[in-house]
C-alpha cells in the first residue's frame, strides 16, 4: 500500500495539479479571462443567490390547452366528414370538454364513426404506448357522434405543453444574452425561471408573456369595422383591434395565409426610405409559396399581421411578394423591433405563460450571502485544521494538506463543468471539508489500532491504508447515492448542494487514498520511522 512506482506518483500528481489549475480562471476578472483561448475561459458562475437576479415561477393556461385540442379536434372533424361525404346537420359543437356532431343519414352513422375513430391515436405514439388512446369517440344515440378527450390525454397533452414552452422559454432568455438561466418544470404546470445577475425583471416578463402567435391574414373589406361593431360581422371573419394606440378595429378573416411557424429568421432593422424601425423576416420554402400565391391573388388589398390576436399592421399588397422575405413596420421603437424579432425567432408558445410569482435579488444581498459563506467556510475549516494539528500532530499536516489539495480540487472540477455555484453549494463543500478529514481520522484511528496490536510503525502505517479502505469507501459510496438522489429529484439550489456534495466525495476518495497516501509513503521512504507521531 506505501509503494509507488515512479510513473504512478507522477499520474497522482499531474492529476492533482491539472485539476486545481482549472480553478484558477476565477481568481483573474471576467474581462481580462474572456482573452484567454476558449478552453481555457471555465469558471464558476455565482447563481441567483449568490449575484442577484431575477426570479419567475409561470404558470401555463391549462384551459387555453383544453380549449385549443377541442378546437383542433372540431375542425379534425369537419374536415374528415367532408373529406368522406357525409352529411352533418347543425355543425360541430362543443360541450362539457367533447365535441358532438349530427349525422344527417342514419345509413351513413357506421361510416362517419369509423372515420372519425382513425383520429383516435395511441397515447405516447408508436413506442412505449400504454394502450389508451388520445380521443374516445363514442355512439351517443340519436344519430351523435361525441369525441371526448380522456384525462389521461390531457396530462399527456399538458406535458407536451410545458416542455415545448421550456424550450421556448430558453430560447428567449438566451436572446437576451444573460449567463446562464436555469429554466426548468415545477409541478405539473409550472415553469422555474432563475436568471442571475438580470436586475430588473420587466422586459424579461413581457418577453416570456407574450404567446407570440404571428399570423397573416386578410383584410375583410365587405363591412366596415364600424358596422362589424354594431354586430354585423361576416361568420368567416372576425373584429380584431390595432396592437398600437389609439386602438383601431379591423374586420380580418380567420383563415390563416401563413403561420408563424413558418418564419425561419426575423431581424429588428430600419426602413431604407424612412429610416424608422423595422423587423425583417424569412420564411422557409412551403412559407415563401404560399406567402407567394396569397400575394399574387390579393393585389391590391389589404392584408393584416397579426400578432396574439392584435394586428400589428394591415398594409395593401402592391405587387406579388415572391422572395420569400418581407418587413413589418408600425410605430417601432428600437427595443419593441428587437424585441418583436426575438419573440418571432424563438417561436412562439403553445399556451399563454403566466407570472404567479416574482422576486428580485439584489447584488448587495447576494453579496452579504457570499461573505458570511465564505465566514463560515473559513471558521470551519480554520476549527478543522487545529483539530487535526492538536490529535494527530504531523500525521494532521499531512492531512489538512490533502483537505487543502481536495478543496482546490472541488472548485477545479465545477469550474471545468461551467457549474452553477449557489449557497448550498457552499454549504456543500463545507460539509465536503468534514467528510475529507472523516476519511484520514478513520484512517489513522486504524493505524493506532494496529500500534496498540504491536505492530511496527511501517507495518501499522500500511495495515491502517489497506484496512480503513472498505469502510470509507462504503460510508462515501452511501453518501454519494443520497446526494445523486437529492439531484435527480430536487430543484434549484437542493441541485447545487447536490452537485458540490457528489463531486467533493469523488476528490475526497482521490485525495485520502492516493494523495494522503503518496505524502506518507514519502515521509516513510525518506525518515525510515521507529514510532508513529501520531
Amino acid at each position: 500500500m506505501l509503494y509507488f512506482t515512479r510513473w504512478k506518483a507522477l499520474g497522482i500528481i499531474l492529476t492533482a495539479l491539472i485539476v486545481c489549475l482549472c480553478a484558477v480562471p476565477n481568481f483573474f476578472p471576467e474581462a481580462q479571462v474572456k482573452t484567454w483561448p476558449a478552453w481555457a475561459q471555465r469558471r464558476l458562475v455565482l447563481g441567483l443567490d449568490l449575484q442577484g437576479g431575477s426570479y419567475l415561477l409561470l404558470e401555463v393556461d391549462g384551459n387555453y390547452v383544453k380549449k385549443e385540442r377541442l378546437d383542433q379536434v372540431r375542425d379534425d372533424v369537419r374536415r374528415t366528414l367532408r373529406d368522406a361525404k357525409i352529411g352533418f346537420t347543425g355543425g360541430v359543437t362543443v360541450r362539457n370538454d367533447a365535441a358532438e356532431v349530427r349525422i344527417t343519414k342514419e345509413s351513413d352513422l357506421q361510416p362517419a364513426l369509423a372515420k372519425l375513430r382513425e383520429l383516435s391515436q395511441p397515447l405516447g405514439g408508436l413506442v412505449g404506448s400504454s394502450g389508451q388512446r388520445d380521443l374516445d369517440v363514442t355512439d351517443a344515440g340519436g344519430g351523435v357522434i361525441r369525441l371526448t378527450i380522456p384525462q389521461a390525454a390531457m396530462l399527456d397533452r399538458m406535458r407536451k405543453t410545458i416542455e415545448q414552452s421550456i424550450q421556448i422559454v430558453e430560447r428567449r432568455v438566451n436572446e437576451l444574452g444573460t449567463v446562464e438561466p436555469v429554466i426548468q418544470r415545477q409541478g405539473n404546470d409550472r415553469i422555474l425561471v432563475q436568471v442571475p445577475g438580470l436586475q430588473d425583471p420587466t422586459r424579461l416578463k413581457e418577453l416570456l408573456g407574450k404567446t407570440a402567435k404571428m399570423e397573416f391574414r386578410m383584410v375583410d373589406t365587405s363591412v366596415p369595422p364600424d358596422q362589424a361593431q354594431q354586430g354585423r360581422l361576416p361568420p368567416e371573419s372576425e373584429l380584431l383591434m390595432s396592437a398600437s394606440p389609439p386602438p383601431t378595429p379591423y374586420v380580418v378573416k380567420k383563415q390563416v395565409l401563413v403561420a408563424g411557424g413558418d418564419l425561419t429568421d426575423a431581424q429588428a432593422s430600419f426602413d431604407q426610405r424612412t429610416s424608422e424601425p423595422v423587423v425583417s423576416f424569412k420564411f422557409n420554402t412551403s412559407g415563401a409559396r404560399k406567402f407567394s400565391q396569397a400575394t399574387q391573388e390579393n393585389v391590391g388589398l389589404p392584408f393584416a399581421i397579426v400578432l396574439d390576436n392584435k394586428v400589428i399592421s394591415a398594409p395593401v399588397i402592391r405587387e406579388p411578394i415572391t422572395g420569400g422575405q418581407g418587413q413589418i413596420s408600425g410605430s417601432f421603437t428600437v427595443q419593441s423591433a428587437n424585441d418583436l424579432a426575438i419573440l418571432l425567432r424563438a417561436g412562439a408558445l403553445p399556451a399563454p405563460l403566466t407570472v404567479v410569482e416574482e422576486r428580485t435579488v439584489g447584488p448587495g444581498l447576494g453579496q452579504d450571502s457570499i461573505e458570511k459563506g465564505e465566514l463560515a467556510a473559513y471558521v470551519g475549516s480554520i476549527l478543522v485544521i487545529i483539530f487535526m494539528l492538536l490529535t494527530y500532530r504531523l500525521f494532521g499536516v499531512f492531512a489538512n494538506i490533502a483537505v487543502a489539495i481536495n478543496v482546490a480540487m472541488i472548485f477545479g472540477l465545477l469550474s471545468l463543468l461551467n457549474a452553477t455555484l449557489t449557497l448550498p453549494g457552499i454549504a456543500g463543500i463545507v460539509l465536503t471539508v468534514g467528510i475529507a478529514v472523516d476519511s484520514n481520522v478513520l484512517i489513522y484511528e486504524r493505524i493506532r489500532e494496529e500500534l496498540r496490536g504491536g505492530r511496527n510503525a511501517i507495518s501499522a502505517i500500511d495495515a491502517g491504508f489497506k484496512r480503513a479502505l472498505a469502510t470509507i469507501l462504503d460510508s462515501n459510496i452511501t453518501t454519494f447515492i443520497a446526494a445523486a438522489v437529492l439531484f435527480y429529484i430536487g430543484t434549484g439550489p437542493v441541485r447545487g448542494f447536490a452537485v458540490t456534495l457528489g463531486i467533493g466525495i469523488i476528490t475526497t476518495v482521490f485525495t485520502a487514498f492516493t494523495l494522503t497516501r503518496l505524502i506518507v509513503a514519502w515521509w516513510v521512504r525518506w525518515k525510515r520511522p521507529q514510532s508513529v507521531p501520531i
